[in-house]
């Protein structure tokens, strides 16, 4: 049965991108169909910057003929649109809801900065500050996922969550971290609970055919550095 022009799903994307898994990741947990369509990371295509012109960067989903931007906003707006397809992302209550989106944004804003760092940054100075801080955060997110997770496997309980997905984008480039520093920064000792989630959220079928490979990331940042470049 073809799919009605105004009901295509189109997401354009880069493979290493932390932020492009996220819309990946939500799609396939609503079991949405959709054409990925890969970007180039050093010559951006017509299509990105005609759909985000503010940013000019990926993710973008285009559903019939409207972008909608921004990773999380993309997450949110895929749950809303296929509400009774798959479980939700988003928590019924208000406040649960509300504590969510608290979480995921502090994952944007203290996960991803030094992240962004480590991944492609040559100074020294800067680099140990990045360290100190994503270590301090991923510590933080330990006590948020004790409470969250009332015992269970996710931030969301029995199924993975906006928060889950927010973080659960970063796992590669973690363990890429974790190559190229020689520290880990989620650590059976000092965070027992996100090493357990982690391992789950690896397994989530929805998740676990995006995540990509951390070796394949460390040669694509060699890359890119080489050619001095970052993604965006």
């Amino acid at each position: 049965m073809r799919i009605a022009k105004e009901d295509e799903v189109k997401l354009i994307g880069r493979w290493p991108s932390p932020f492009v898994a996220r819309a990946m990741i939500a799609l396939n947990l609503k079991g949405v169909e959709y054409e990925y369509l890969p970007d180039d990371l050093f010559n951006k295509s017509e299509l990105l910057l005609k759909s985000n012109p503010v940013y000019k960067l990926v993710p973008v989903l285009i559903h019939g003929d409207k972008p909608v931007c921004e990773s999380r906003i993309i997450v949110e707006y895929i749950d809303q649109v296929w509400a009774s397809s798959g479980p939700s992302i988003l928590p019924a209550d208000p406040y649960d809801r509300a504590i969510a989106r608290f979480w995921a944004a502090y994952v944007d804003d203290k996960i991803a900065p030094p992240s962004r760092v480590l991944a492609w940054s040559k100074d020294e100075k800067s680099i140990a500050e990045a360290r100190e801080k994503l270590l301090a955060a991923v510590l933080q997110l330990e006590e948020a996922f004790v409470k969250c997770s009332k015992g269970k496997s996710f931030f969301g309980g029995d199924t993975i969550n906006l928060v889950d997905i927010t973080l659960g984008s970063f796992l590669s480039w973690l363990k890429v971290f974790e190559i190229i520093t020689g520290i880990n920064f989620l650590d059976k000792t000092k965070t027992p609970r996100l090493v357990e989630w982690a391992e789950c959220f690896r397994s989530v079928d929805a998740a676990k055919e995006v995540l990509p490979e951390a070796e394949k990331l460390v040669e694509f940042r060699k890359f890119a550095q080489a050619a001095g470049r970052v993604t965006g």
